[in-house]
């Protein structure tokens, strides 16, 4: 569990949140992803093909797949506040797809606040910079500004 604070936050942007662990990226989760959204590009589930055709040697992820990991990862980090009653995706300042996810490469997000801020409502708008590296590679997957709308619970210290 996060030892983050609503209170602590505020003085916190510019810092780090945090490195989450390594996530594979399967073939099945590909798969699983182009059946979701119809996204059947052959890049990224004609195995034999893309290892044949591909400057890649074989199948990438989805950018998008790689993206939507994002909040999974950013969850395990521990990037909400204690007390938190709703944390809601509010959207996307920046995104850039940097190199490709080579379908069986193992990935981490690392996270730093560079946002957090008490709207009227009571609720706070958190924006953090996250960056998803492949590892031994020299460029990472992607980088993110995301937003999320944080709903504070009865018993969060604001």
């Amino acid at each position: 569990m996060s030892d983050l604070t609503f209170e602590k936050m505020g003085g916190m942007v510019g810092e780090p949140l945090g490195i989450s662990s390594w996530q594979v990226v399967t073939q099945e989760a590909v798969n699983e992803f182009a059946n979701c959204t119809g996204d059947k590009q052959w890049i990224h589930i004609d195995v034999e093909r893309a290892k044949k055709e591909s400057p890649f040697g074989g199948p990438v992820a989805h950018g998008y797949l790689t993206l939507s990991m994002l909040s999974a990862m950013a969850m395990e980090i521990g990037v909400v506040p204690k007390g938190t009653a709703a944390a809601l995706n509010y959207g996307l300042d920046k995104v850039r797809f940097l190199a490709p996810v080579p379908v069986g490469a193992k990935v981490r997000l690392h996270s730093k606040l560079s946002g957090f801020d008490r709207k009227s409502n009571g609720q706070y708008l958190m924006k953090t910079e996250n960056t998803i590296e492949i590892e031994g590679a020299d460029k990472p997957a992607l980088i993110a500004e995301s937003l999320a709308m944080l709903v504070p619970g009865p018993d969060a210290k604001v």
